[in-house]
């Protein structure tokens, strides 16, 4: 069997040809992530977003969980004059959190989720996802900064106790 040549490394101009060429690196990436996280029990998260901005997924375990930890590991690295930057960022996340909860509750007032098409209610998911995140990231940093921790389960008993939905995505409790 003859041997492949090396690739040219440039911009694909054909627009067909490159998204050919997408689709096949794109699978063969996925297939890489997969046998990685198989062979090696490695927790793997990968994200793709295509020329036309579709998001494609793969992770051995959930993306949040991934995601988490890796700000855990991130935050694990940190020096006390990146403390003091935390603390500023955490200001400004604050208000980014609050614009985010505001646009949320804009759009549930301004559409109805029936009415609504694929795309809106995907920006929807994509806000709400990420409004959840940084609200757990602050959370995280809240319970390491005060030494104590919150378990899932005791999550899922405060949320029923206020009669909400449990934050957690991955909750068995589906509360």
């Amino acid at each position: 069997m003859p041997r492949r040549g090396v690739v040219e490394l440039r911009r694909i101009e054909d627009k067909v040809s490159r998204q050919v060429r997408f689709s096949k690196r794109r699978a063969g990436l996925f297939k890489k992530a997969f046998e990685l996280s198989l062979l090696c029990d490695a927790e793997v998260a990968l994200l793709v977003f295509s020329p036309a901005g579709k998001l494609y997924e793969y992770a051995s375990a959930s993306i949040e969980d991934t995601y988490d930890r890796y700000q855990q590991f991130a935050g694990a690295e940190t020096t006390v004059n990146e403390d003091q930057n935390r603390n500023d960022n955490q200001d400004e996340a604050s208000l980014d959190l609050q614009s985010q909860v505001k646009e949320i509750a804009t759009w549930s007032v301004q559409n109805n989720a029936e009415e609504s098409d694929a795309n809106e209610l995907e920006q929807l998911e994509n806000l709400l996802r990420n409004s959840l995140r940084e609200t757990r990231s602050k959370k995280m940093l809240g319970t390491q900064n005060s030494g104590g921790s919150t378990s899932s389960a005791q999550n899922c008993k405060e949320s029923r106790d206020h009669g909400t939905r449990c934050p957690d995505l991955n909750c068995a409790s589906g509360e």
